[in-house]
């Protein structure tokens, strides 16, 4: 079987499969690319960012998984990823992903909740910015044209599992340079959204 740890021969039929551990969502096989984002990896995403460079830059605040059978770019093409995000602030921000755009536009995406408490952090096209409730079980449809990014809430790990188009493409320069129209903050010991 392909992965294990002597050398073997990947069948060209492997390459089209990984492996979902059903109790916690990840996902192994052949071809998985990894990605660590940490404090140093997430410069300007939070509001504090001098609070920001003060902390342990090597710090998780997440990891991506990503099973893509099919090159970058591929029309008719779907990826599955598996993300942790782990609990933590920045001042009052919680930690999240990056957040993006699809670089092709009309793409739309799948978020399954796996385990943990998140928040799914939405803006569109006039910046009108609002959020949703994660949980275990919730299944969220981002739309095409809407940026999304999601924070988890939780005092232990956010873990969620992501479809999109193959051909989708990922802005994260126009997140960078214009941010979400709000934060979503902890205020009063619960997240609350505030406007910028």
């Amino acid at each position: 079987m392909c992965g294990a740890s002597e050398p073997v021969q990947c069948r060209p039929e492997d390459l089209y499969r990984a492996f979902v551990d059903l109790a916690s969502g990840r996902i192994s096989g052949p071809g998985i690319a990894e990605t660590v984002r940490t404090i140093s990896d997430l410069r300007n995403v939070f509001r504090e960012e001098q609070r920001r460079s003060g902390m342990n830059q090597h710090q998780m605040v997440y990891y991506v998984r990503s099973f893509k059978p099919v090159p970058e770019g591929t029309q008719g093409g779907l990826f599955w990823g598996w993300t942790q995000i782990n609990p933590g602030l920045v001042g009052d921000e919680y930690f999240m992903t990056k957040g993006h755009l699809h670089a092709k536009a009309e793409c739309g995406e799948y978020y399954l909740t796996v385990a943990g408490e998140g928040a799914l952090i939405l803006m569109d096209a006039n910046r009108r910015t609002w959020w949703k409730p994660m949980k275990a079980g919730t299944l969220d449809y981002v739309p095409g044209g809407v940026a999304h990014r999601v924070a988890n809430i939780s005092n232990g790990p956010l873990t969620l599992l992501a479809c999109w188009p193959s051909d989708a493409g990922h802005d994260y320069q126009s997140i960078e340079r214009c941010h979400f129209g709000a934060r979503l903050r902890l205020v009063s010991g619960a997240p609350r959204l505030v406007p910028e």
